[in-house]
Order: structure tokens, then C-alpha cells, then sequence
């Protein structure tokens, strides 16, 4: 009984130090600011285009640079990709999975395999801590359809 009850403490112990450490990040966090002409965009795709897989995915960046996720450098920050993603938050680091896909190394394209149909891509820069800059960077959401 005595060890289940260490446990349960241990248990009980980790959520409350998750929860302590919250209000912490962002006080020694500052939101990384974008350059003011700073602009993302598909080179290669228009909104309404119909593609096959792969699909290749060129990212463009004007006005900041690129550097892969970690390295903290002003004026730049890495690509991500968004499939089918509605809505983002911005004061959080974006999530990694199949609708955030991560370009931290710094990559400036991608090809992609997407069911056959309608989806939306949408590009976002972020810092080396996957936060998106203040003001967001993102580019226009296309629609695309996958043969």
C-alpha cells in the first residue's frame, strides 16, 4: 500500500510542476518580430490548381531569411506546411503531425502525397521554438485538388 502510495504522489507530483511551469515559458519567452516587408508564398502552386502525387511544394520567402528550427538568429525563421488546417494558433508552437508538417531544417520545398480530392495548403514561418513571428507570416490558403 505504502509503495502504491508513492506512486500516486509521483503521479499527482508531475502534473503540478507541468502546470508551475506554464506561466514561466512565456515571461522567459518574448515573441520573436518579423521583419516588416516579410512575405510567404507557393511558387510553384495557384489556388484552384489541380496536381498529381507527389505533390511538389516550393516554398517562397521574401523579406527574412530562412534557418533551420533552434537557431536563434533575427529576421528568420523555418517553414511549415499546412494541410487542411482551419485555424492556428499563434502564440503556441505548432503542433507536428500529418496537417503541421515541420520543415526545421531549414528546407524550402517538399513533395508531399495527399489523398485523392479537394485539400487547402497554407504556408507559416515560425522561430527556432516553432512559434509563430509577431506579425504571423503566413501565406494565402490555396485549395488544391489531387487527381
Amino acid at each position: 500500500m505504502h509503495h502504491g502510495g508513492m506512486m500516486a504522489t509521483a503521479a499527482h507530483t508531475a502534473p503540478t510542476q507541468i502546470t508551475a511551469s506554464v506561466p514561466v515559458l512565456p515571461s522567459g519567452y518574448q515573441k520573436v518580430a518579423s521583419p516588416p516587408d516579410a512575405r510567404v508564398y507557393f511558387v510553384n502552386l495557384r489556388n484552384g490548381a489541380t496536381v498529381s502525387n507527389p505533390v511538389k511544394v516550393v516554398f517562397g520567402l521574401s523579406g527574412m531569411g530562412v534557418a533551420p528550427a533552434g537557431v536563434e538568429k533575427a529576421g528568420t525563421g523555418h517553414h511549415h506546411l499546412l494541410v487542411d488546417v482551419a485555424a492556428v494558433d499563434a502564440n503556441a508552437p505548432l503542433p507536428a503531425n500529418d496537417q503541421f508538417r515541420h520543415f526545421g531544417l531549414g528546407q524550402t520545398e517538399t513533395s508531399v502525397e495527399l489523398k485523392p480530392g479537394t485539400h487547402t495548403l497554407q504556408l507559416i514561418v515560425a522561430d527556432q521554438n516553432h512559434i509563430p513571428h509577431h506579425p504571423v507570416v503566413m501565406s494565402e490558403r490555396i485549395t488544391i485538388t489531387v487527381k
